[in-house]
């Protein structure tokens, strides 16, 4: 019984199955691009838009909420940071590890607040008690947000953006920021490149910027507004950062100590703040440079003092362009051996 089905279906079976592959062949084109291509062309359509001006009125519903800044050492976090409050808050330098804290800007655009939270490097080199202080910042950022900004340099994906990406959980929205996208010249290589990123993360937007590119900062904006829930303001509309003068202080001689030293410091320097008095407009500043080896105090120190003394100069034109009058300041160098692996100086310095 079962031969005699299958001859009487066998003459029928060939022409039978040629008609059904030539109308799936035919709709192949004018199928819709999967859900990968429309985020890139959606993305990339929509970097020439604008929002409207950061100085408009509050309006209708208050949004407010929280946006982690996260990626491995030296991918442009700080910058991007500093291009979205509109100011400097956070320091850069070429050298890696330069942001050591959790430090938020906030932007009031239009009834939207924005509070960003620029995050250290996840640190995967040294395993000593500073790293392990700036990593358990990463980790706590990332769990108490309400958005996620995954900066990343377009087309590029190492072992160090990986252990970031680990990180993040699944129940939170993360964007993938294509940090540096002006670099790229062949925008054909993009979306293989996004595919894999897109199977490494459920992201929710891909986003092709500059931090450098005053469009792309406003555009972000209103990308990430639709994210953040419905509710009071946490800061005054024309609050910046919610650190003090005292940590800003501390910050700009740090970043002036990294640039001016280049490689040949090594990381675990820090900044101490002993003093920082206000009377009218001086600000009177007492800091300390603390550092590992009597060899790196030389070289901070430099031939006659020389060095010091431009590191203190350029911090203090800094300091008084961000004060608003002028400051005093005085700057020191201490060794403190094997600082940066003891868990009870590490907290002493102000890290978390």
């Amino acid at each position: 019984m079962s031969t005699g089905k299958k001859e009487a279906k066998k003459p029928a079976a060939a022409p039978a199955a040629e008609p059904k592959k030539r109308p799936a062949k035919a709709l192949e084109p004018v199928q819709p691009p999967d859900a990968l291509e429309a985020m890139l062309a959606q993305a990339l359509s929509s970097r020439g838009a604008a929002v409207p001006a950061a100085d408009t009125p509050p309006v209708g519903e208050q949004r407010c909420g929280l946006i982690a800044i996260v990626g491995k050492p030296n991918v442009g976090k700080s910058t991007l940071l500093n291009a979205l409050v509109g100011q400097k808050i956070s320091i850069t330098s070429r050298k890696a590890q330069t942001t050591r804290h959790r430090i938020t800007g906030m932007r009031t655009v239009k009834a939207t607040q924005f509070v960003f939270v620029d995050t250290p490097g996840f640190q995967t080199r040294h395993g000593n008690a500073l790293n392990r202080s700036l990593n358990r910042t990463v980790v706590g950022a990332v769990n108490d947000v309400d958005l996620i900004v995954f900066v990343v340099e377009a087309g590029q994906f190492n072992q160090a953006d990986a252990k970031v990406l680990a990180l993040l959980p699944e129940k939170t929205p993360a964007i993938l920021l294509a940090n540096k996208f002006d670099l790229i010249h062949r925008r054909a290589e993009i979306a293989p490149w996004l595919r894999e990123m897109q199977e490494r993360h459920n992201f929710a937007e891909f986003v092709p910027m500059s931090a450098n590119n005053a469009r792309d900062i406003e555009r972000l904006f209103g990308i990430c507004e639709k994210y953040l829930p419905v509710q009071p303001w946490m800061y005054g509309a024309d609050e910046l950062t919610d650190r003090s003068d005292r940590f800003m202080a501390a910050e700009i001689i740090r970043e002036k100590l990294f640039r001016l030293t280049g490689d040949e410091l090594p990381y675990t320097s820090t900044v101490v703040i002993d003093q920082y008095e206000e009377e009218g407009t001086l600000r009177k500043i007492a800091a300390t440079i603390i550092v590992e080896r009597d060899g790196h105090k030389g070289m901070i120190i430099g031939e006659k003092g020389e060095k010091l003394k431009r590191i203190g100069t350029e911090a203090r034109h800094e300091l008084e362009t961000l004060t608003g009058g002028k400051v005093f300041l005085e700057i020191w160098v201490k060794v403190r051996s094997g600082w940066a692996d003891d868990e009870a100086r590490v907290k002493t310095f102000g890290y978390e």
